[in-house]
């Protein structure tokens, strides 16, 4: 099979043109910061490496960016207004075949408030929890959530409902989520959680398919990590490896270069909401394909009335049609890519139209940006060294970058590209591909020879913040391991010579491998306590 794909990859000629750039990521679109509990933070879509799950497939939906942990008394639950999706493309024409909807219901214990007798006076609680929780007990919890699954078949948008799924060993249709991490005593102590959170991991019956899956939707630790205000703050370091290579502490790399740390990950005490799912590949294939495309989205209510005299059930009364928020697959894109005055357009938009934002990913400003920030400071360290030749530009020549159009909207021949392709943005998976177990994945996924890794879909240790730097700036137009033995193999998208730093190992500084994650569904750690303040970071279990 790997021999197969290289030379389909080696002999493959690109002559597609397509349109707009990578996905969205972490407060991505000006609009969408005013309603957190619907930002699409990541979106994982990955064949499941769990032992003993060979043929599924995992989708992870994060939602409700940089959680602060300790964000009490109310937390972080999700909107109960709003539909979650999960968009399935399984033909390669950018339209979802298959959509999982996720609707969330807020309740009261038995219909109302907690009360407490207050000197008489029976009183409702003040707090959404006044007493210890574990896996069979939450007496104390004052506000609960449940959520539906519903398999929409064709447009979502214009399907009102669709049948659900049930839990397979009870048979009902509603599933419980779990209390925030609000802290260690809430939960009886230190490690009490992870018992409690896989309580709520569900076993489930599918719509129109024949196999269980499994869904989850709850807190987790942030598995994304980044040296997030310092890329902001005009890339406030020199993004290239410092040292021979990543962790080795020599200094031997670029000069001034900056060297890995997990210091340098400034998410490293926050959390985030998942909504996992996994499902068997072949209730998400069609006949005679084994790729398969996906997204996510949020969307809301046209109108919305604040009620006045707000109660726990009508904070606000809302009506119309369900207008789409947000939009996430390949990580990054919106945030670095699109347009500033585009992003809530983009956020809004569909990937069958992705064709609006064609500059965007065939005439990228990141590289350019890089270029301006960097090319002076690059040429003033590497004067006087041997053979030293100024760099005219750091950034990528090759207009139309048909490499970003491969990477992002087509994927790769012969790999996870669809027999019959229409290009839009979305993460595209081959799921006849044998998981790579956790502890063998390349962090920098396809392009270190990792044919399970991004952009193959993208798993929770992928390093894409990586990656997504180095395709930036031309690493497609150099040799890749992806022969047999890891051969090098020219994809034929572009030259070296339009990429004179393709080879650079650009890097944010903040490491992540798979073994920072838990080898079992799904996936991503528990969440970081609200309490004590010097907890410490959470770490797999298994």
């Amino acid at each position: 099979m790997k021999r197969k794909i290289s030379i389909a990859i080696a002999s493959a000629v690109m002559g597609i043109a397509a349109t707009a750039a990578l996905g969205s990521s972490h407060r991505e679109a000006p609009f969408v910061t005013k309603y957190p509990q619907t930002d699409a933070t990541d979106f994982y879509l990955f064949n499941s490496y769990e032992p003993g799950r060979e043929g599924y497939v995992t989708m992870i939906a994060n939602y409700v960016p940089v959680q602060a942990a300790y964000g009490g008394p109310h937390y972080f639950p999700l909107d109960s207004q709003a539909r979650y999706e999960i968009h399935v493309d399984n033909d390669g024409d950018s339209v979802e075949d298959i959509t999982f909807r996720f609707r969330f219901k807020d309740s009261l214990p038995n219909g109302e408030s907690l009360k407490l007798n207050v000197g008489g006076e029976e009183i409702s609680s003040v707090l959404r929890n006044i007493a210890t929780i574990d896996a069979n007990s939450a007496p104390g919890l004052n506000h609960l959530e449940s959520y539906t699954v519903e398999r929409i078949d064709g447009v979502a948008r214009h399907r009102s409902k669709g049948p659900r799924a049930t839990h397979a060993n009870t048979g009902e249709d509603r599933f419980a989520k779990p209390f925030d991490y609000s802290g260690t005593k809430t939960f009886g102590g230190p490690g009490n959680y992870t018992d409690y959170a896989d309580g709520f991991v569900h076993p489930i019956n599918l719509p129109g398919c024949s196999l269980p899956g499994r869904v989850f939707v709850g807190q987790r630790h942030e598995a994304f990590k980044i040296s997030l205000g310092e890329v902001f703050d005009l890339v406030n370091f020199v993004p290239i490896e410092g040292d021979s290579a990543p962790g080795a502490g020599d200094g031997d790399g670029f000069p001034m270069g900056i060297t890995q740390s997990e210091d340098r990950n400034i998410l490293a005490r926050n959390n985030v909401t998942s909504i996992a799912l996994e499902v068997h590949s072949s209730c998400l294939t069609s006949s005679g394909e084994s790729v398969v495309g996906a997204w996510t989205s949020a969307s809301l209510r046209q109108i919305n009335i604040f009620n006045p005299r707000p109660t726990f059930e009508k904070p606000e009364i809302s009506g119309g049609r369900f207008v789409q928020v947000s939009r996430l697959s390949a990580p990054l894109v919106n945030e670095l890519f699109i347009g500033f005055d585009r992003k809530d357009r983009f956020n809004a938009s569909q990937p069958k139209d992705d064709r609006q934002f064609l500059t965007f990913v065939t005439n990228p400003g990141l590289p350019a940006i890089l270029d301006s920030l960097f090319r002076g400071p690059v040429n003033s360290i590497l004067e006087g060294t041997p053979d030293f030749v100024p760099f005219d530009n750091l950034a990528p020549s090759n207009f139309p970058r048909q490499d970003l159009v491969t990477a992002f909207l087509t994927g790769f021949p012969g790999v996870n590209q669809f027999a019959h392709v229409a290009p839009g943005e979305m993460l595209r998976l081959n799921t006849e591909f044998e998981a790579t177990p956790r502890d063998l994945q390349q962090p920098l996924g396809l392009a270190a020879g990792d044919f399970a890794g991004f952009p193959n879909g993208r798993r929770p240790g992928d390093d894409v913040v990586d990656i997504a730097l180095r395709v930036a700036m031309g690493a497609l137009c150099h040799d890749l391991p992806l022969g047999m033995n890891g051969d090098p193999v020219n994809l034929g998208l572009c030259t070296p010579g339009d990429a004179p730093t393709g080879q650079v190992a650009f890097t944010d500084g903040a490491p992540l491998t798979a073994r920072d994650l838990n080898n079992s569904f799904p996936y991503l750690l528990t969440p970081y306590p609200g309490s004590p303040v010097d907890a410490p970071l959470p770490q797999p279990t298994n």
